[in-house]
């Protein structure tokens, strides 16, 4: 019998010759981003076809997060400078990589959500082509203690539709815990905003951990963590800085990108229609108006 490893390969064929076929889809995709798409799928052909579909569907209709992404432009500087987007460097006994998402800065006048997507996205890009490693798993940890109230109306709903379809359906991971950390009394409001776009399953993977508590590491090994948390993995800010050498060293390849891997929707055939493809389409307006009770 096969092992498992010619299987994967026998399957890794089999992808890249149906990517072949596919016309209105890009042919030039490393072959480690379509060892993620088969993994995060579970190996199963069909789920990953239709994974890397919506993937290049939803980059091609989200032009104001996935297009024109110049890590050296100052928006993109001062998203690096405002917010803490850290992949921890080592991962838990389960093979799991663990995120701290922060603001390190409270002002919330210097914070654009669009352009923090678009960063946040510039990141995981750099790891998904760059990272020979797979985990088995990811778990990010959002920091909210300098999150206020002033934060919701930031949010563009339009953005934040195409924010959380893509990493519930597109993006090849397989989350498996997601923690809100230093939660304030006023999280639900903010939460409640991103209910409706949330998966069943997704939903129950959240817990939610007050200020001040160790209730994280029940699930968090401490020591994996920054030093600000208690950890021994360093501190913040040396683990960010290392990550925006790493996006600033592929500056060529996001200039370039765009166009490398569009969707041409005109040469699509009709047998492959997505209905979650629709969900990427503009909705109009943002929280600006939003009345808070």
């Amino acid at each position: 019998m096969p092992d498992q490893e010619t299987e994967n390969n026998r399957d890794l064929v089999s992808i890249k010759d149906w990517l072949s076929k596919q016309p209105h889809l890009p042919h030039e995709v490393d072959e480690l981003l379509l060892r993620r798409f088969l993994s995060s799928c579970g190996y199963s052909l069909e789920s990953t076809k239709r994974t890397i579909d919506l993937f290049f569907t939803i980059r091609s209709n989200a032009p104001e997060i996935f297009f024109n992404r110049d890590p050296w432009a100052p928006e993109i500087r001062r998203v690096f400078e405002i917010t803490d987007f850290i992949p921890l460097p080592k991962k838990t006994s389960e093979n799991y990589k663990v995120f701290i998402f922060k603001l390190n800065n409270p002002d919330m006048d210097l914070f654009n959500f669009v352009d923090a997507v678009k960063t946040f996205f510039m990141l995981a890009d750099t790891r998904l082509t760059e990272e020979d490693d797979i985990p088995a798993g990811e778990i990010p940890i959002f920091d909210s203690s300098n999150v206020s109230l002033k934060f919701i109306p930031k949010i563009n709903l339009s953005v934040l539709r195409k924010y959380m379809l893509y990493t519930q359906e597109a993006i090849p991971i397989r989350l498996k815990q997601v923690h809100v950390i230093n939660a304030p009394a006023y999280i639900s409001k903010i939460h409640a905003i991103c209910k409706p776009f949330l998966k069943t399953e997704v939903a129950k993977l959240i817990k939610f951990h007050e200020p001040n508590s160790e209730t994280l590491y029940k699930d968090i090994p401490q020591e994996i963590l920054p030093d600000e948390y208690g950890g021994k993995a360093g501190n913040l800010e040396q683990i960010k800085r290392y990550w925006i050498k790493r996006i600033e060293a592929k500056r060529d390849w996001f200039l370039s990108n765009d166009k490398r891997w569009a969707v041409d929707e005109t040469l699509r055939p009709n047998n492959c229609r997505d209905d979650r493809a629709d969900k990427v389409r503009d909705l109009p307006g943002s929280f600006r108006t939003l009345a808070l009770d």
